[in-house]
């Protein structure tokens, strides 16, 4: 039975939902100044163990295409992710990031034709003015590589986000298959980096080992699979707008686990960002727009009007 679309919305909400909390866990719990060991040990166990229950190969041009998604997905993302996590404040982290619905309108007229709307553009504003209301008190000195990084990752979630709308995946094959080719591909991608730059692995404490076994597991074999899924039922309007939470999930742990103050300040740009997130769920699609289909098929994906960008924009 296919769930409606409201349920749909939600489980896919748990996904930037648990990202909102690696920020905590790396600071917290993971070896300093390790961000490519970091993000392969998030991506690599996962993706083998979804492989593993999947028991499903790429097959033809799925090869380079699950090589593509997984370097802009994963391998590009993670490390350049954990990077600006070690280098930046969460707060001014999560505020670059939140220009990603922004990135990929633009991505998506420049790739796709697909001419952004005033109101996509201003709900993508909205949201990032609240995001970074809410984290306006962890602006400090900034470091320019990890803004640099912020971006990078931003940049390179946000056109992995266009692809795989855009490409689907072939007939037969599930999120999760897809998901674990991703992610292998993405932790292959970062193995050779972190030993090359980092040198051997870090000896690992229990709160270490934890930390990794939370990430790889709930943080990002669960949640990269509910987020693919949501992709392939929900628009990807509808998927980007759900970016925020990750955010405002940041700022919450901080007041509730780290003793972070929240201000009213901060409090009216959560309720900023969060209706911006609710408007993009609730954005209507242009005159005679098509339903957003599940996509499973390649034949459909392959044509340009199989993303549904006619809407406020994308995730991240």
């Amino acid at each position: 039975m296919v769930a409606g679309r409201p349920t749909v919305i939600a489980l896919t909400a748990l996904a930037p939902v648990s990202w909102g909390t690696t920020y905590a866990v790396t600071t917290e719990f993971l070896p300093a100044d390790r961000p490519l060991f970091t993000g392969l040990m998030r991506a690599l166990p996962a993706g083998l163990l979804l492989l593993a229950i999947a028991r499903v190969l790429p097959r033809g041009a799925w090869w380079w295409k699950a090589a593509v998604l997984g370097a802009l997905n994963i391998g590009a993302f993670f490390p350049l992710l954990f990077l600006s996590a070690y280098r930046l404040p969460g707060g001014m982290a999560a505020a670059v990031g939140s220009v990603g619905p922004l990135i990929v309108v633009g991505l998506s007229a420049l790739l796709l034709g697909q001419r952004p709307t005033a109101r996509s553009v201003l709900t993508g504003v909205a949201a990032a003015f609240g995001v970074s209301l809410v984290v306006l008190k962890a602006a400090g000195a900034l470091d320019a590589i990890g803004v640099l990084a912020a971006l990078g990752a931003t940049a390179s979630m946000s056109a992995g986000t266009v692809l795989t709308k855009r490409w689907g995946r072939p007939d037969g094959v599930g999120p999760l298959a897809l998901t674990g080719w991703q992610l292998t591909a993405g932790g292959l991608l970062i193995a050779p980096l972190a030993f090359l730059a980092e040198g051997a692995p870090p000896a690992l404490d229990g709160p270490a080992v934890g930390g990794y076994l939370y990430l790889a597991l709930a943080n990002t074999a669960v949640a990269y699979w509910l987020w693919f899924r949501g992709i392939g039922r929900l628009t990807a309007t509808q998927a980007t707008f759900l970016g925020p939470l990750s955010p405002l999930t940041a700022a919450v742990v901080g007041w509730a686990a780290l003793g972070q103050a929240l201000t009213t300040v901060q409090l009216a740009g959560m309720a900023l960002a969060f209706g911006a997130t609710a408007a993009g769920q609730l954005a209507p699609r242009a005159k005679g727009a098509a339903p957003a289909a599940s996509f499973s098929s390649p034949s459909k994906n392959d044509r340009k009007d199989s993303m549904d960008l006619t809407g406020p924009a994308l995730r991240r």
